[in-house]
């Protein structure tokens, strides 16, 4: 076993909407001015957040996902190896949770904030929201306080609150609670970071970014204790954790899609690719005319519906994708680069031709398809898995397809319902799943293998 020491904290909010990420931009923002080596994560399969660390920090954020790491004691192993690994080149670590802290798979607290909080000995920040606070905010800290036996909570900051009330109620809130008040934000409208059918808007959507989070840090060096955070994230206990270490399956180059319409990959997922010897070229669907030199492709998930008609009109790119995959390339495309790989896109407007490997059209719907997380059993060989095979995966889109495809079963967590989805073949896979590829590092081994083959001309 190795050890970490690593300080480090996690950021909690009573429920989805308290201001979680507005607090995290903050508190990064603040920390890194006055010198601090930061390192951020993200508890849940969550892809935006991790978008709005990086822009803070300008490192990458990291997803700890106790369902897509694996469900039982090797998701929580991987979890460790993953967090220290990253926590060891910072002084300080800070984890932002998801939806409400104990929210978890159906009606357990598994793969929720406080899970990982438990697992990775994190001392715990409870953020609520103060907007109408008076003294009954006290009972609501002190209800999750009574939750497990060791919540991890050991302070909490206001979101939300004007200056007046905080200071009035502080002590009371204290003395209800047993627990820090360690500051609170005001609601600055400036700096809103607003909602779209995916949770947050992306940094790319964000008019003048940088100065919202300067105007962030400047209020967080005035209204939190940043003093006391820090030794609070030194109060950390020593993190035991085993080591993973997956040696070179073969030297490959795959194409990664990253622009505005492809921005949703797992920082660690990409790491998982390059340390099994893949060179990572990006390229841009939205902009460039023609696809990297490389021997296979990675489509991740963002929002292509948004640049329909851009992506529609780089004929140059759709053309040379749907010739690259019909001559044998591998292609990994989850959720919008699944989208992307269809004859059609249909907005309320009109069509727009997209890249036509898979034939079927593709439209946003009024409200959520399907939400939630699932585990796909694979009924036949893909690029990615073998028949037989399971993968934790993770599915949030207001789209649907006329043609899903059924290359595997998924079966949602704490439910028993079940549908077809995926198109592969020993070339492809494509589907609405998104999957950490962690979750399954033989898959990801088998995708490498499978490029390495094109690339020697063996497919």
């Amino acid at each position: 076993m190795v050890t970490c020491n690593v300080p480090r904290l996690m950021v909690t909010g009573t429920h989805s909407g308290c201001g979680k990420t507005t607090v995290m931009c903050a508190l990064l923002a603040a920390l890194k001015a006055r010198g601090h080596s930061v390192v951020a994560y993200k508890s849940g399969p969550d892809y935006i957040d991790p978008l709005f660390h990086k822009t803070v920090l300008h490192v990458p954020s990291y997803n700890l996902d106790l369902f897509l790491l694996g469900r039982g004691i090797i998701g929580r192993q991987r979890a460790m190896y993953l967090f220290a690994t990253h926590a060891q080149q910072a002084d300080i670590a800070i984890c932002e949770g998801a939806m409400g802290f104990f929210d978890g798979v159906g009606t357990s607290r598994e793969a929720s904030s406080y899970e990982v909080a438990d697992t990775l000995q994190l001392p715990t920040i409870l953020v609520v929201d103060g907007k109408h606070a008076s003294a009954s905010l006290g009972a609501v800290i002190q209800g999750f306080l009574q939750g497990p036996n060791k919540s991890h909570i050991v302070g909490f900051i206001v979101n939300r609150c004007k200056p007046m009330v905080y200071m009035y109620f502080k002590e009371q809130w204290e003395s209800c609670t047993g627990i820090r008040a360690l500051g609170y934000l005001p609601d600055i409208e400036e700096c809103r970071i607003e909602s779209r059918h995916l949770g947050l808007v992306t940094p790319y959507d964000m008019f003048q970014l940088q100065e919202k989070i300067q105007r962030l840090r400047r209020q967080a060096e005035q209204t939190l204790a940043l003093d006391d955070l820090v030794g609070l994230a030194r109060t950390a206990r020593t993190l035991r954790y085993p080591s993973f270490t997956y040696t070179t399956s073969a030297a490959v180059r795959i194409g990664v899609a990253q622009d505005e319409a492809f921005c949703f990959y797992y920082a660690d997922s990409l790491a998982l690719l390059q340390q099994l010897g893949a060179t990572l070229v990006p390229f841009s669907p939205l902009r460039d005319l023609h696809l990297p030199d490389c021997d296979g492709i990675y489509l991740g998930g963002g929002y292509p519906e948004l640049y329909a008609e851009q992506l529609a009109d780089n004929i140059s790119m759709k053309r040379r994708i749907r010739v690259a995959l019909l001559s044998g390339m591998p292609c990994f495309a989850e959720c919008g680069g699944f989208l992307y790989l269809l004859s059609t896109w249909q907005s309320q407007e009109k069509s727009y031709t997209w890249s036509g490997l898979i034939e079927g059209t593709g439209e946003m719907k009024s409200r959520l398809v399907r939400f939630g997380y699932q585990t796909l059993h694979f009924l036949k060989d893909t690029a990615l898995g073998k028949k037989g095979m399971c993968w934790p995966a993770h599915e949030f889109h207001y789209s649907d397809t006329t043609n899903n495809g059924a290359a595997c079963l998924a079966i949602k967590a704490a439910r028993s319902t079940h549908w077809l989805l995926g198109h592969g073949t020993k070339t492809l896979f494509a589907s609405y799943a998104h999957l950490h590829l962690w979750g399954n590092p033989v898959g990801a081994a088998r995708f490498i293998h499978n490029c390495w083959r094109y690339q020697q001309g063996r497919l």
